[in-house]
């Protein structure tokens, strides 16, 4: 896996829940965005802060956990 040294886990950040740079931008928030339709360019005028690669660790780290993890999912 390629390093991810933009997200970061603090137990007094956001819960504990991974963020961008020990900001209070979680994964799940960024996750979310893209999932709605934002694009990256998008998240990048609303979140001046942020940077590109920011947006892509975080995309990583989130595939990377979907791959980790199995879950049971309700046939439809």
């Amino acid at each position: 896996m390629q390093q991810l040294d933009r997200i970061t886990q603090q137990p007094g950040v956001m819960g504990g829940k991974a963020c961008i740079r020990g900001m209070r931008v979680t994964v799940g928030m960024i996750v979310g965005q893209i999932s709605t339709g934002r694009t990256i360019d998008d998240m990048l005028v609303d979140y001046p802060y942020l940077e590109r690669e920011d947006i892509m660790q975080a995309l990583r780290y989130a595939a990377w956990l979907a791959n980790a993890q199995e879950f049971e999912l309700a046939c439809a």
